[in-house]
């Protein structure tokens, strides 16, 4: 062999494959109707080449090899095609990573499968084992052992502890009241490592953006730490800044714990009671969007302008300097109402009430967790909200429906709150109204009744209610109760015996009233009107055209079906998989009819050639079927 010989079989023979590699993938994108990768295709020709071979290399005779060359590759199409059919339907194309990611996807197992066993091995170190194999019963120790678990296993579930002590509805109170008492108070962050996060966000040194800046934080958690700081125009300021690598390991943990709410739901009856998987999925939204910054300045701002005109003090935040890691907002001079010694408690009380239902039912948009750390009494008496990581929207239909729902428990209502309950959840079909409206009969009876004080398990007991009669509450609707429940805490705190229910009906009454006013009526009436004249102006002409029609006898009614481009497409494909399935199933029985017929003309001397055509049909029908068995399980987008 030359040297140009051997260049042209090196270089010729790459080619050439590569050119049959890109045509029978185009090929199987036609008969799968899929898109197939180069690389995979690759694989699947090789295979069915190897293949093809070794199911022709028993038949005896070279004179029957030209004959049955169609034969031989229609097997090979029908091997690869299979072969790309069955990956495509275990991992289709885009679901497995590109090489390049396989050695990090491995090492992000291997960090992941690390920090899975050691909370694993916290949580049965802790004596929570049973549990997480599906034991139910509950007890103070088991409160206090998840607690100590939580707080062992860092930030992440720490942040999940606080969240699910605001859930009286779904866990018992002995362990709502031991998660209450998580703190994710740990020791300052390094001034260094502080600084390095300041110059990569604010890019440039905090010297030259602040005037003063206190090293030592006047608060540290495990998210973030808050210290002191004096702007250059001398505004007072408060700025918070998150730790060093927590979105990392925060990212991680989320991981773990999706994982562990799929292995709690398919484990244990409590966690599908409980729904821990949508509990995890929205955890794990709200972490994320607490650790960006920027979410909170943006909840800052709309609660800020929803709470304008309230005895409330909210910060200002400072936009141009706040970051995804970096927050800075005006500095409130108070103190937590905790340690705090108020004149007028019931007052105070009485405003910040006020303030979160006008959130709420007026604006949309509220602080979604009020707990007294969230309070502060200002120097000059009046209160101050932090901390806008967790903030909730609900829109005006919502609101309307709430409304009602707390006129009628106002009124004592059962069938009022049941018909503003039913506005609020997503209605199951076949709901029993009846013992709906007596089930809330009863619960109005317990806890508005006379002498009744309601708390905070009268909104655990609303949503056990919900949960019994299959009704879905929105989340945003999840996120008022709460944020009302976790209020009734807070005012209890801030003034024992304040009665939350009085002073919402007369919040709600004095709303009611601003609306009856001949003034708003008047308003009401007029939009009311503006809005329907177009639909008056055209009633008198399309009444006389019916009329009219009617005595022709020339009324009627056009339908057009498949009018949907998307019904028009589901017929279309219904079709055609019902032909393939046909021409397949047609191609088959000849096939068989074929291969079981003897005589006729022969292309070899062992071979018929009604064989050679039944074998080609047999490849067009597997072909045809597997065209059919793709589209079955292919994934709708």
């Amino acid at each position: 062999m030359t040297m140009g010989d051997f260049l042209l079989y090196a270089v010729g023979v790459p080619v050439t494959f590569l050119l049959l590699v890109t045509g029978m993938a185009l090929g199987a994108r036609r008969l799968l109707g899929l898109r197939v990768g180069l690389l995979r295709t690759a694989l699947a020709c090789l295979l069915g080449l190897t293949s093809s071979e070794a199911v022709l290399s028993g038949v005896p005779g070279p004179d029957t090899a030209p004959a049955l060359a169609s034969v031989q590759f229609g097997i090979w199409v029908l091997t690869m095609v299979a072969l790309l059919a069955a990956a495509e339907v275990v991992a289709p194309t885009g679901t497995v990573p590109p090489p390049t990611e396989w050695w990090r996807a491995v090492r992000r197992r291997v960090v992941r499968t690390r920090r899975y066993s050691r909370i694993t091995a916290i949580a049965f170190r802790h004596g929570l084992g049973p549990y997480l194999r599906g034991r139910e019963r509950t007890d103070t120790r088991l409160a206090r052992s998840l607690r100590l678990a939580l707080e062992e296993a860092g930030v992440t579930f720490v942040k999940l502890g606080q969240v699910l002590s605001t859930r009286p509805d779904l866990l018992p109170p002995e362990v709502v009241e031991e998660l209450a008492r998580l703190q994710d108070e740990v020791p300052a962050a390094p001034w260094p490592r502080v600084r390095e996060v300041l110059v990569a966000e604010l890019g440039r040194a905090p010297e030259e953006v602040f005037a003063e800046f206190d090293e030592e934080p006047i608060a540290a958690a495990s998210v973030a730490q808050v210290h002191r700081a004096r702007l250059r125009s001398g505004a007072e300021v408060v700025v918070k800044v998150q730790r060093p690598d927590v979105r990392r390991v925060a990212e991680g943990d989320l991981d773990i714990v999706a994982r562990l709410a799929e292995a709690l739901h398919v484990r244990t009856r409590w966690g599908r009671a409980i729904g821990v998987r949508d509990l995890a999925a929205g955890f794990a939204a709200a972490l994320r969007e607490e650790l960006d910054f920027r979410v909170e300045a943006r909840n800052l701002a709309a609660v800020r302008a929803a709470s304008a005109g309230t005895d409330v003090v909210l910060p200002a935040a400072h936009e141009d300097l706040c970051t995804s890691r970096v927050l800075v907002m005006e500095r409130l001079d108070g103190v937590p109402i905790r340690t705090a010694a108020p004149a007028d408690r019931e007052a105070l009380a009485r405003s910040l009430l006020d303030a979160l239902l006008r959130q709420v039912l007026v604006d949309g948009v509220f602080h979604a967790d009020p707990h007294p750390g969230n309070v502060l009494l200002l120097r000059d008496g009046r209160l101050g909200l932090l901390d806008f990581g967790s903030v909730g929207r609900i829109d005006a239909q919502l609101r309307a429906a709430l409304g009602k729902l707390l006129l009628a428990v106002d009124r004592g209502d059962p069938a009022g709150m049941r018909d503003a309950l039913l506005e609020l959840v997503s209605r199951p079909d076949g709901i029993d109204e009846q013992r709906l409206e007596r089930a809330l009969g009863r619960f109005t009876a317990r806890h508005l009744g006379a002498g009744a004080r309601p708390g905070a398990e009268m909104f655990g007991d609303l949503f056990g209610l919900v949960h019994r009669y299959g009704l879905g509450i929105p989340p945003e609707i999840a996120a008022v109760f709460r944020a009302l429940g976790t209020a009734e805490g807070t005012l209890a705190a801030l003034s024992p015996g304040f009665d939350v229910v009085v002073e919402s009906r007369a919040f709600a009454e004095k709303r009611f009233s601003d609306h009856l006013t001949p003034d708003s009526l008047r308003r009401a009436v007029t939009e009311e009107l503006h809005a329907a004249l177009p639909v008056l102006r055209r009633l008198p002409r399309r009444l006389e055209r019916i009329t009219g029609a009617l005595e022709q006898g020339r009324l009627g009614v056009n339908l057009r079906l498949f009018a949907d481009e998307r019904d028009r497409l589901f017929v279309v494909s219904l079709l055609h998989q019902a032909m393939l399935t046909v021409l397949g199933a047609t191609a088959g029985v000849m096939a068989v009819l074929l291969l079981g017929a003897d005589g006729g003309p022969r292309v070899g001397a062992d071979l018929p050639l009604f064989h050679v055509l039944g074998y080609n049909l047999l490849v067009i029908s597997v072909l045809l079927g597997l065209r059919v068995v793709v589209a079955v399980f292919r994934p709708r987008g």
